[in-house]
């Protein structure tokens, strides 16, 4: 992610392209090979590991250290919402590590709860998007980079689903606003943002209540605000404030 929250992909190093080390988490045969064979159109993608349950998927990250967990939302033993489960327990272990979580649900919930704990190194793609492979390795690259990467569709539906004071409620933030919700976008706490914006602590949260305020969002124990007011940043990158 850019110094504006931005999708972005990798640094060349040198003339060189780093090798991005993956390990595939999907019970379905046919989607994973599908996705195997997707990969395989990419030079820069090594698949380490392919898994068909969160059990296997965490023992495999702990074995190879992949840079890249790609994973689908829902497989055994539960199938409910094992691959937000498995990204939590990698932030948990390996703070380091990229996870792009595959789904079939638009429902924006599912984002919300992957991005809870902090939307570095977080993807989420839906799988109808799955066989545009430039799609689908540009998501690797940017969570490989240490940004983030949210399907447009499920931004979109998070946006409907918001109350807002116009049209596109990003155009309503002042150019302060914007750049502290670009800051938020990156992950970094108040106290970050106030260091480099050469401000107070006190400040970044009025700044913060006024941006939650302004995009509609409430205060509600069932949505993280953080965290929404960053998927509606990403869904307007064009907006300069």
């Amino acid at each position: 992610m850019d110094d504006r929250g931005n999708n972005v992909t990798p640094e060349a190093r040198g003339n060189t392209v780093t090798t991005i080390r993956l390990v595939v988490a999907e019970d379905n045969l046919l989607v994973r090979e599908g996705l195997l064979s997707l990969l395989s159109t990419a030079d820069e993608l090594e698949v380490l590991a392919t898994c068909e349950s969160l059990d296997e998927l965490l023992l495999a990250v702990d074995e190879h250290g992949p840079d890249v967990v790609m994973t689908d939302i829902r497989m055994p033993p539960d199938h409910s919402d094992e691959g937000i489960r498995a990204a939590l327990e990698v932030r948990r272990r390996h703070p380091e590590m990229g996870v792009l979580v595959l789904s079939q649900f638009v429902d924006p919930a599912y984002a919300l709860a992957l991005l809870e704990d902090g939307v570095s190194r977080r993807g989420y793609l839906l799988k109808d998007h799955v066989d545009d492979g430039d799609r689908l390795i540009d998501a690797i690259r940017s969570v490989a980079a240490g940004g983030s990467f949210i399907d447009d569709d499920v931004v979109d539906a998070l946006v409907r689903g918001r109350s807002r004071t116009a049209d596109n409620p990003l155009a309503t933030l002042s150019d302060r606003e914007m750049e502290v919700l670009a800051e938020i976008a990156t992950g970094a706490t108040n106290a970050t943002i106030a260091e480099k914006l050469v401000l107070s602590a006190n400040s970044i949260e009025k700044h913060s209540n006024s941006i939650f305020a302004k995009l509609g969002l409430a205060q509600n124990d069932n949505i993280n605000r953080r965290v929404a007011a960053v998927l509606m940043f990403l869904s307007g990158q064009e907006i300069s404030g």
